[in-house]
């Protein structure tokens, strides 16, 4: 029988709602669409750079909630994991999905905790801890927070559209000294590095016209921070664009749509999806421009098992005049297919 849907409402994301902690490092089970994503740069002891990207999403399907059958899917998890490293020369990934319940999937609204079999991204404190049991890699990383939380947009409140209610709450944790191990096969990698958090919940999806965004979270060398976003339509010109920029003395700077603007400068295509993808990029934010050079060309992710969608995920590093001033990743979405949240 097929799922019937309910006549839910999702909760909408408001002004004038200010993010409380630990509880909205926790789900928000009453939203649509939230996500906890970790990406990182990380070094072995013999000096090899890989990239890392773990991340959780929950998802309130609106379907069968008025019934109380315990097998009806109120909560839907997913989690994707990704390491990037150029001696194999394309992204390494693995999926999982699950309904809540039943002992298969979780998400604390507590706090950080969402787990979905053996795969698990905790937070006890200030430290996040990651751990992955993928088909060609695994992962068990401690992530420590060391510099505030960065509040995306007005006090967490991120636009997205042109429209009030096409907005997120959004925040951001720079630089987190990650350690760990990487395991592959039998052999167990040590590493160490510097990893980039986002959390965020919505209720909305993108608008009509909207295909999908370029996103950019940049841990600069000097301490500072930069992100940036823009959701693009079908002839790739921006919908919106936002973006913030946080000082090595920690002040903050939070950009609207005219003051950022992306440029391609080199497209990458995949041989297995023929998706092309602009893999360097060029970024403006108010005077500020740097350019994006990735780890490896090849960071498509295929994760069609379980969110429905393939898309660019990658380690890049960040050039101002030629030389190197931070490290991070870019997310290229919508560009194979429109993104369907």
């Amino acid at each position: 029988m097929p799922l019937q849907a309910s006549a839910v409402s999702w909760a909408p994301v408001l002004p004038g709602r200010r993010l409380a902690f630990p509880a909205d490092h926790g789900a928000h089970t009453a939203y649509r669409t939230e996500w906890w994503y970790a990406t990182g740069w990380l070094r072995t002891a013999d000096g090899r750079d890989l990239g890392v990207q773990i991340t959780f999403f929950r998802n309130r399907p609106g379907v069968q909630e008025g019934t109380r059958s315990r097998f009806a899917p109120a909560q839907l998890l997913f989690a994707h994991a990704a390491l990037a490293d150029p001696e194999i020369g394309r992204l390494l990934h693995d999926q999982r999905a699950a309904r809540e319940g039943f002992g298969l999937a979780s998400a604390s609204a507590r706090t950080t905790d969402v787990r979905i079999d053996d795969w698990q991204f905790t937070l006890d404190g200030s430290t996040y801890r990651a751990r992955i049991s993928g088909r060609e890699f695994g992962l068990d990383l401690a992530l420590v927070a060391t510099t505030p939380m960065l509040l995306q947009g007005d006090a967490g409140l991120s636009r997205k559209g042109p429209l009030p209610a096409q907005a997120s709450y959004y925040y951001s944790r720079p630089h987190l000294q990650v350690s760990g191990r990487v395991l592959r096969g039998k052999r167990a990698i040590e590493v160490t590095g510097s990893a980039w958090l986002d959390h965020e919940w919505s209720s909305e999806i993108l608008g009509a016209e909207a295909t999908g965004w370029d996103w950019c979270g940049i841990n600069l060398h000097d301490g500072g921070a930069l992100m940036a976003f823009r959701i693009r339509d079908g002839a790739g010109q921006a919908i919106w664009a936002g973006g913030s920029r946080r000082s090595p003395d920690g002040r903050t700077r939070i950009a609207s749509p005219e003051d950022v603007r992306f440029e391609v400068l080199r497209e990458w295509t995949s041989t297995r999806t023929g998706t092309r993808y602009p893999s360097s990029m060029r970024i403006a934010l108010w005077d500020e421009t740097i350019t994006l050079e990735p780890l490896l060309d090849d960071q498509e992710l295929d994760a069609r098992g379980s969110t429905g969608t393939i898309y660019w995920e990658g380690a890049v590093r960040a050039f101002r005049g030629g030389i190197e001033i931070g490290r991070g990743y870019l997310e290229l979405t919508g560009y194979g297919q429109r993104l369907k949240l």
